[in-house]
């Protein structure tokens, strides 16, 4: 699979369907997803599969760009994923991410974030980008403060109901290291 951009401890590449899916399938099962991103109702590896073939993978032809699994450099372990997701609902692409629970608090999601956007000015030459977050999910809201971006205002994306903080950052306005 392509490798999009890596870092010091970290590459990011495309996901594979086929080769990913078992990795996905933890993630998207995890009390941490459910809590601060939804329940996606995959609770199989075939549904993994086709979350990852239908959501995922399709957003690398259609937009240019998408999720991406974060690999530590050193093992290849697959950590989780982070990249930027183009939703109706939103103006510009958004920022997602998340990390299985067991490599949460290392720095990494800061890592391969600083790295998926910097993608997004100094590749994809994005002019600003955007990210949605629950509330009450402090850690998140941490993140992309320090990463730059600024919280406009609070929405409601369809079809749900929750009020979540939106939060956007312009590149020539504002840097991200690299």
């Amino acid at each position: 699979m392509a490798v999009v951009v890596e870092t010091e401890r970290l590459r990011l590449r495309e996901l594979d369907a086929e080769r990913d899916a078992a990795c996905m399938l933890e993630l998207l099962n995890e009390p941490a997803y459910h809590a601060n991103i939804g329940d996606r109702g995959v609770r199989t590896l075939e549904q993994a599969t086709r979350y990852l073939t239908d959501r995922v993978v399709a957003s690398y032809a259609r937009h240019g760009f998408g999720l991406y699994a974060i690999e530590r450099r050193e093992d290849a372990a697959w950590l989780g994923i982070a990249g930027l997701l183009r939703r109706d609902t939103l103006p510009m692409p958004d920022i997602g991410y998340a990390l299985l629970a067991r490599h949460t608090g290392q720095g990494y999601a800061y890592e391969a974030v600083r790295a998926a956007v910097a993608h997004a000015r100094d590749t994809l030459h994005l002019p600003q980008v955007c990210a949605i977050v629950v509330p009450g999910n402090a850690a998140s809201i941490r993140l992309l403060e320090k990463l730059g971006l600024h919280r406009q205002d609070m929405r409601v994306l369809p079809p749900g109901d929750e009020l979540l903080a939106y939060y956007t950052i312009r590149f020539n306005a504002a840097a991200v290291d690299s």
